[in-house]
């Protein structure tokens, strides 16, 4: 007979299966191939996941694309927190309908870095740099948007900062719905 586990329970110990999984791929990676060629590939591996994670989401919510920059973060927040939970701490701010500026304080993946005690802490800053650019790339198709990165705590910044602009104001506008 099963022990019964309340849906709390099963979406806490997923939250953290999926981190431990990502966590023993990219130690098990750097014994067999390196550090440095170990970042590489974990950042091409979350990017392409990225793309997955955002179809997925898009599919379960009926949504074929992000209307704008404010409806793709609303989409990556529902995302963040269904993945991550509490461990992530985060704070959007919408500058503008162009322009999002963010605010990490607590990533799971960046304390995972620190943990496994490694020469550098920030593969988890270089993964994310490029998880950015795959998930706008599938929200908002034929839209230019740029990530900036002034600050992230794998190098050594308290919290990172990160500021999302939508560059190309004429496909912004065509992409947004009638």
């Amino acid at each position: 007979m099963a022990y019964e586990l309340s849906d709390a329970d099963q979406v806490r110990m997923l939250r953290k299966l999926l981190l431990y999984w990502d966590g023993q791929w990219f130690l098990k990676t750097v014994e067999e191939f390196g550090l440095e060629t170990a970042i590489r590939m974990n950042a091409r591996v979350r990017s392409a996941f990225g793309r997955i994670e955002m179809r997925l989401l898009l599919r379960t919510i009926g949504k074929p694309r992000a209307e704008d920059l404010p409806d793709a973060m609303h989409l990556i927040d529902s995302y963040a927190h269904a993945f991550l939970g509490d461990t992530l701490r985060v704070r959007y701010e919408l500058v503008n309908p162009d322009t999002v500026e963010i605010q990490v304080h607590r990533c799971a993946a960046y304390e995972g870095a620190k943990a496994a005690n490694l020469e550098r802490v920030d593969q988890a800053c270089i993964a994310c740099e490029t998880l950015w650019n795959a998930w706008f790339e599938t929200l908002l198709p034929n839209v230019t948007v740029e990530v900036q990165y002034p600050m992230r705590m794998g190098k050594g910044a308290p919290h990172c900062h990160f500021i999302i602009r939508v560059t190309d104001q004429q496909q912004a506008q065509a992409a947004r719905p009638c």
